[in-house]
């Protein structure tokens, strides 16, 4: 009994202080607090009134001072417990935007919490004009920081790298541009490379995530490129730039005091609690355009080395390939396909056909081409050519094909040659046959010993036919002629000769048949072309590509040994042929050198169409190719 009571009061004792301490928790408490005393006309200050414990609270709904705009932007809640007492608190925020300068008094404002009406603490706010001169404000003391401006809230950057490259050497760039999110940016113009002294491909947009930099979130997009420099020297890449439209105060002033949040908890400043982005009225932000600029990144060009194998035309990179020729069994004067496969990583636009090291023998056609690429710009990737091969003779494999590049890890050339690839070809001129007649052998008479090698004649007495026995002793025979091998042997002869004439007849019908096919292919070539060039829309790349292609082609058809391949003509070549002179030289001199510089790399950062005058010179040099 006696213990039963004892439980009963020390529970009694318990519950008391329980209800004690739970009373000393309920005791509301109210605060206010401003993000920062000092501000200037048309800068926001966030205002801060904080309600501790139970119940629901009611603030004030607005808040009315001349020269002052103060509107509620929202409420927070946080609870907390502290040695098995819990205790909640809400935060109501409000947005106070000055209209003029001077010292401003914000009143003490009544909140209504548990039953009880809380008044908060007097606030004084100093408002300078936009000159930045204060009425009546004192110097701050807290931490000094930048207002929230666009730079802030957007970067560019660019990514080379390398910083030594050899001239048409393809190098990878990135382009990484940091938006902050709640700025809600729009880009309206994408980003560019500029700079002088090399070619850039298009870029290809490889993803986006988001980062965290500096305390602040980003959203960071990723553009893919690569760049490859026209000549030797050391110059800058960039810098990137880009146009975009973001959310921004409508005001912008000079820098001021901010003073940290008094309720953030790590003592940090919190990004959210700049005024202007947790402010939903229009009218305190406007979307405004901004340049976005990056940093510029040096590169130095070193040249290329000299004595280049005769294979190279212009491929540096790291290479591999492969090659196959199909059918393996043909007659003389059937086409041959050898597929030739170039692998690896490079600048794939400078990579041609494989060269054919020894052409005798052989007619070789004009090589097709074409690319599949492993990434998002066509560094990597594999090339495959075809060349038509056709053999005049007998031949027991293909010929060597031969493909240099230039390393640039290695800093060095290397050639790469095919393997040998057996062949059967047949068909051609058959050599004669020399046929000897053979005597046919006297049959033996019935006196002749066998094995005998003479025959004697048989002894008669002489009578009145004795003139008779003077014949030579090798006796006719009566058998028919087409039995004996000597008239088959002879009459082989002709034959054989008319086959020889029938095979060469063929032979050459078909080697006039192909020339007459070549030359109407090359004609029909050099038409479409100067069709396409009369046209005013084609970019520079295709249309010096173009002109180049139908001097080439034009040369091909005038030359008097008729065989020349097209691929093979360059500007001295084309001016020997059509015996140009000085000025009409040197025009078609710049016309291949504009051409190469264009079909260098891919891309070029010259203007995006050529003048009038331009391709009107142009269009008059190559008619006059006559």
């Amino acid at each position: 009994m006696e213990t039963s009571m004892r439980c009963r009061i020390l529970f009694v004792a318990v519950a008391a202080v329980a209800v004690a301490q739970f009373a000393r928790a309920d005791s509301p408490s109210v605060t206010a607090v401003l993000s920062n005393s000092e501000a200037v006309v048309g800068e926001t200050v966030e205002l801060q009134i904080k309600v501790t414990g139970p119940g629901d609270a009611r603030p004030p709904e607005e808040i009315t001072i001349d020269g002052l705009e103060i509107h509620a932007t929202g409420t927070s809640r946080q609870f907390e417990i502290h040695n098995f007492m819990t205790s909640s608190s809400v935060t109501y925020n409000y947005t106070v935007l000055p209209l003029r300068a001077g010292r401003f008094t914000i009143p003490p404002q009544t909140v209504r919490a548990g039953g009880k009406v809380l008044r908060t603490p007097e606030l004084i706010l100093n408002v300078a004009d936009s000159s930045g001169s204060s009425s009546g404000a004192r110097p701050s003391r807290g931490r000094q920081s930048q207002p929230v401006s666009a730079r802030d809230l957007i970067f560019a950057e660019l990514i080379v790298p390398k910083k030594v490259a050899y001239v048409g050497e393809i190098i990878p760039v990135q382009i990484r541009m940091g938006f902050d999110p709640r700025v809600r940016p729009r880009l309206i113009e994408p980003p560019e490379i500029t700079g002088q002294g090399f070619t850039a491909q298009k870029l290809q947009e490889a993803g986006q995530n988001s980062e965290a930099l500096n305390g602040r979130s980003y959203d960071v997009v990723t553009y893919k490129t690569a760049i490859a420099a026209a000549h030797a020297g050391k110059f800058e890449i960039g810098p990137v730039r880009a146009k975009a439209q973001v959310i921004v105060p409508r005001t912008r002033s000079a820098p001021r005091s901010r003073g940290r949040s008094p309720f953030d908890l790590f003592d940090q400043d919190d990004p959210f609690s700049d005024p202007f982005f947790s402010n939903p009225f229009a009218q305190i932000g406007e979307r405004r355009e901004v340049d976005i600029k990056s940093d510029p990144v040096a590169l130095e060009v070193k040249p290329l080395p000299p004595n280049a194998p005769p294979s190279f035309s212009g491929a540096i990179g790291n290479f591999t390939m492969t090659t196959d020729a199909n059918p393996k069994s043909v007659q003389v004067g059937d086409p041959i396909t050898v597929t030739s496969a170039i692998s690896g990583r490079g600048n794939f636009d400078r990579v041609n056909a494989p060269v054919v090291e020894d052409e005798r023998g052989w007619h070789k056609y004009p090589p097709s081409s074409k690319f599949k690429q492993d990434d998002e710009v066509g560094l990597s990737g594999t090339k495959t050519f075809e060349t038509v091969l056709s053999p005049n003779e007998k031949k027991e494999t293909v010929p060597v094909l031969a493909f240099s590049y230039f390393d640039p890890a290695k800093e060095q050339y290397v050639s790469l040659r095919s393997d040998p690839i057996a062949i059967t070809v047949q068909g051609g001129p058959a050599a004669t046959q020399n046929l000897v007649a053979s005597q046919p052998a006297s049959p033996p008479s019935a006196t002749a010993n066998r094995g005998a090698s003479a025959i004697q004649p048989t002894v008669k007495p002489r009578d009145i036919l004795y003139q008779l026995t003077d014949q030579p002793r090798a006796t006719e025979s009566f058998a028919p002629i087409f039995t004996r091998p000597v008239f088959w042997g002879i009459q082989s002869i002709p034959l054989l000769a008319l086959i020889s004439f029938a095979v060469w007849k063929i032979r050459r019908a078909r080697i006039d048949n192909r020339e007459a096919r070549r030359i109407h292919a090359l004609q029909h070539e050099a038409a479409e072309l100067m069709h396409k060039l009369r046209r005013n829309d084609a970019p520079p790349r295709q249309y010096y590509a173009e002109a180049s292609r139908v001097v080439r082609v034009k040369t091909a058809l005038a030359s008097s040994s008729g065989g020349i391949d097209p691929n093979m003509v360059d500007a001295e070549t084309a001016a020997n042929t059509f015996k140009l002179n000085s000025d009409s030289r040197d025009q078609l001199r710049r016309l291949f050198e504009q051409s190469d510089e264009w079909q260098y790399s891919g891309a070029h950062n010259g203007p995006a169409r050529i003048s009038p005058e331009n391709r009107r010179e142009v269009l008059e040099l190559i008619e006059n190719l006559k």
